[in-house]
């Protein structure tokens, strides 16, 4: 990740985010949910569980507003560069090595993140070792997606909400029919067009016969702002 876009995700830091091989490193998506994160209103009293931190880097954003955060990831090593880099900026946060089915313990936040592995795959289910879980997400990408939009409900306080970002290839329209389903408002809160990444190019040509794909050299990236109705 280029300095520019490091200052996107954390924009008061001079830091270099650590990421053990196989851990996403920030990119896009991050940034865009970065934008988003920042249009909330967290308080110290604000309690926030992040999905898939991978390198931490969402939770140090959230912690730097002033919240209390615990952050959760299935892979050892991103559990480990999150706790590093939590400690290199000096930000309190919980980390904890979950299932992306997190179990809450009965607890209810404020807001609950997530960057859900959503890139389609030909394996089913995902592959569950090595770099590729960190993106694979079944042949629609909405493997994870959707385990998030029906435990959302559960996971928030009354006055809670939840961030979540994907690409509209896996099915902006599904993700807020589901949402809506299990009882919450949703609403596009943010969007942005980036050029394919190294992942959707290496596949372009399954996507395509699969219907998923089309010509374009873009894809769309959107934040979904749900919250109870």
């Amino acid at each position: 990740m280029d300095s520019a876009a490091l200052e996107e995700v954390l924009p008061t830091a001079p830091m270099r985010l650590l990421a053990l091989p196989g851990v996403y490193r920030p990119q896009h998506d991050t940034g865009l949910m970065a934008r988003a994160l920042r249009r909330e209103a967290l308080t110290p009293e604000s309690e926030v569980l992040e999905i898939g931190t991978g390198t931490g880097a969402l939770a140090i954003l959230a912690s730097r507003s002033g919240a209390r955060v615990t952050a959760v990831d299935i892979s050892r090593r991103a559990v480990l560069s999150a706790r590093l880099n939590a400690r290199l900026a000096r930000e309190r946060i919980k980390v904890r090595r979950r299932d992306f089915t997190v179990d809450t313990e009965g607890r209810a936040f404020d807001l609950v993140i997530s960057n859900p592995p959503y890139v389609p795959c030909r394996t089913v289910p995902p592959a569950r070792h090595g770099a590729a879980r960190a993106w694979d997400a079944g042949h629609d990408g909405r493997a994870f997606i959707d385990q998030l939009c029906e435990a959302a409900p559960t996971m928030l306080r009354p006055t809670g909400a939840l961030l979540l970002v994907h690409s509209a290839l896996c099915g902006t329209d599904e993700t807020l029919n589901r949402l809506t389903k299990a009882g919450m408002r949703a609403t596009v809160a943010d969007r942005a067009f980036v050029p394919l990444g190294p992942v959707l190019r290496s596949r372009r040509d399954w996507l395509r016969r699969a219907g998923i794909l089309g010509d374009e050299q873009h894809e769309e990236l959107v934040v979904i702002r749900a919250d109870h109705a």
